[in-house]
């Protein structure tokens, strides 16, 4: 079991996000958490959230393919410059993401169903 995992459980995340007064790293860990380890239900809810943020915050932004948990893939590049950051950097933080959570972020062309 990854130490990432060990950190939360289901009761400690849900109150996180009911927090008005929580930082906002505190409350995207909880969020990460949920989206990796909750019940269904519940990462359905934020990966429906999440796509509605990144549509309204990074309008340009549109996945490339679909990973093979179905899940949207996003060109590095095209990330990147939606955050403002290098494409170096956006690399650094994923394969960091990866390490972190013991899971996977980065996907081959081989890897994804491209979107026609």
């Amino acid at each position: 079991m990854t130490e990432f995992k060990k950190q939360w459980d289901m009761e400690m995340a849900m109150a996180v996000l009911a927090n008005k007064d929580v930082d906002g790293e505190t409350w995207s860990e909880a969020v990460e958490w949920l989206l990796l380890y909750g019940p269904p239900h519940i990462q359905e809810i934020l990966s429906q959230a999440s796509a509605m943020a990144t549509n309204e915050h990074f309008p340009g932004l549109t996945p490339s393919g679909y990973g093979p948990d179905g899940n949207p893939l996003y060109d590095v590049q095209a990330l990147a410059q939606a955050l403002n950051i290098s494409p170096e950097e956006a690399l650094q933080q994923l394969r960091e993401k990866e390490k972190k959570q013991e899971t996977r972020h980065l996907f081959s062309a081989d890897d994804s169903q491209k979107i026609q």
